[in-house]
């Protein structure tokens, strides 16, 4: 493996935006994807509608086969509606349901581990999804190749090189592949990161060993399909989930007393771990299609970029499965990352844009690596702690950040400010969900007469009568929802920001823009 990080390195992390200028046709490709998870594929997506050439590699020989990451929160159910994923995700999934303490054959209680909402106007998806992490990913693969990407399968990362002009992949067949820009989503064990001598730095949270599996129990068992099933034993917890899709599935997750404990993943040591622990027979038990074992971890990276190279998912941030926070947070650190690059890459924005990425990514992994990390730990010493709105990521948001621009003197407590997500709600006979959709910026204005200020094609206007969670004003609704500048009115405010994302207002040249 080799990381030669060059003068990109040297000359700091704005080096990036210098050589990102469209008509680089000697590269084999504009951005590098390692990892075809869902972090990956979400960025390969986003990229892909953008028009931005990206190649996603995975050394696997397929997707991966599991449903280890279950649980799909509100703010990633609207990050997949925008990318027009979830209606297949809303029919491949189904609500969590109701959590069963047993104790042999004989039912001890239920309850709900997750707090159930009602839809509201300005939040459309409430509840968390159960769907199979193998299901999210082969729903994300197809809405890929409909758009024209694909992966490229058994293509191993073994190192990389960077310098000014670039970054060079090395593939393990001797394969060199060169890019503007080059993004690890290679799980908790990246090869990518470790190329470039990024430390992670966390805690583990349990010592003790765990057992995730897929397990097929056969129709008439003890475990019906509408409960959480879950049985204490003096060596270890069991639970099984049943997942949707009417064929028997269930997850199975196993926690063992003994921190020196051997987990078996192996068919026959998942049959005996659940035969020793529950009712269950070895005959009810059909099939193990896939088994994992682990030890609780957070950890996060000292840094997110080198150079041309970012880090994203699981590369930059690994949880505890409590809550369900880590496939969610990575997707939208992709969904985050993607339009900046395209900005920087086709439409000439300025390169410190893309450091506004481990500006506004870093804290909100930061803070929920701690709230994963609290609800591990009192589950783990038998709370029945239920999940709230904080695990959501709904109120998850960006007001610190350089490109959070509010010009407002002042506005209520209960109003959107710029960093915040920007809220759905009626418009004309749809959403603002549907306004927003897509991959290009919205000039809002809400419950004001100025007439909107003329922008670029790529900047869509429309305007509200009086909607409280706003507030009247102008909004600039980020390609990743969240709004970035706010104002009583558009003013020259406006105009420095838009050229800060790459954005001119039309019939202005950058230069003049600049200059005012």
């Amino acid at each position: 493996m080799t990381a030669n990080t060059g003068a990109a390195s040297a000359r700091g992390r704005g080096t990036a935006g210098r050589t990102t200028a469209p008509g680089a046709t000697d590269r084999d490709t504009d951005v590098v994807i390692a990892g075809a998870g869902p972090t990956g594929l979400v960025l390969a997506l986003d990229l892909a509608r953008r028009g931005v050439r990206a190649l996603l590699l995975e050394r696997a020989r397929g997707l991966f086969p599991g449903s280890r990451g279950k649980g799909l929160q509100p703010r990633t159910q609207e990050v997949l509606d925008d990318l027009g994923v979830l209606p297949g995700v809303l029919a491949a999934g189904t609500s969590y349901p109701r959590m069963l303490a047993w104790e042999g054959t004989e039912r001890r209680g239920e309850w709900d581990m997750i707090e159930r909402s009602e839809p509201t106007e300005q939040v459309p998806y409430a509840n968390t999804l159960l769907i199979p992490q193998s299901r999210t990913q082969e729903l994300l693969y197809a809405r890929l190749t409909e758009l024209g990407g694909a992966v490229r399968f058994g293509a191993e990362l073994t190192g990389l090189a960077q310098d000014e002009d670039g970054v060079a992949v090395e593939l393990s067949g001797g394969e060199t592949i060169t890019a503007a820009c080059l993004v690890g989503a290679d799980g908790g064990r990246s090869t990518v990161r470790r190329a470039l001598g990024i430390r992670m730095t966390g805690e583990t949270v349990d010592p003790r060993p765990m057992l995730v599996a897929d397990v097929r129990i056969a129709a008439g068992a003890v475990t019906d399909r509408d409960h959480w099933h879950v049985w204490r034993a003096p060596d270890g917890g069991v639970a099984l989930c049943p997942l949707p899709g009417g064929d028997g599935l269930f997850q199975l997750a196993a926690t063992f007393e003994d921190e020196a404990a051997t987990v078996d993943t192996t068919p026959e040591g998942v049959r005996t771990l659940l035969t020793t622990r529950t009712p269950l027979s070895a005959e009810e038990i059909t099939a193990v299609p896939w088994a994992s074992d682990y030890r609780a971890r957070a950890a996060l990276a000292d840094r997110y970029r080198e150079g041309r190279v970012f880090l994203a998912g699981d590369a930059a941030h690994v949880h505890s499965p409590a809550g369900g926070q880590g496939l969610n947070t990575g997707v939208q650190d992709a969904y985050n990352l993607g339009w900046k690059l395209a900005q920087v890459l086709l439409h000439g924005a300025p390169a410190e844009l893309l450091d506004s990425y481990e500006a506004e990514r870093r804290p909100v992994a930061a803070e929920v690596l701690g709230l994963s990390t609290r609800l591990h730990r009192a589950t783990a010493d038998g709370a029945a702690t239920q999940r709230g709105k904080d695990v959501q990521q709904l109120g998850l948001g960006y007001r610190d950040s350089a490109l959070a621009v509010d010009t407002r003197p002042e506005t209520p407590e209960d109003t959107v400010r710029a960093g915040d997500r920007a809220p759905d709600g009626p418009y004309g006979e749809g959403r603002l969900f549907d306004l927003f959709r897509g991959p290009h910026f919205t000039l809002l204005t809400v419950g004001a007469t100025d007439a909107p200020p003329s922008l670029p094609p790529s900047v869509r206007t429309a305007a509200l009568p009086p909607y409280a969670p706003y507030g009247p004003g102008v909004f600039l609704i980020r390609p990743d929802g969240y709004v970035g500048w706010a104002g009583t009115h558009a003013d020259a405010t406006l105009d420095t920001y838009l050229t800060a994302v790459g954005l001119t207002p039309a019939g202005r040249t950058r230069a003049e823009v600049t200059a005012a």
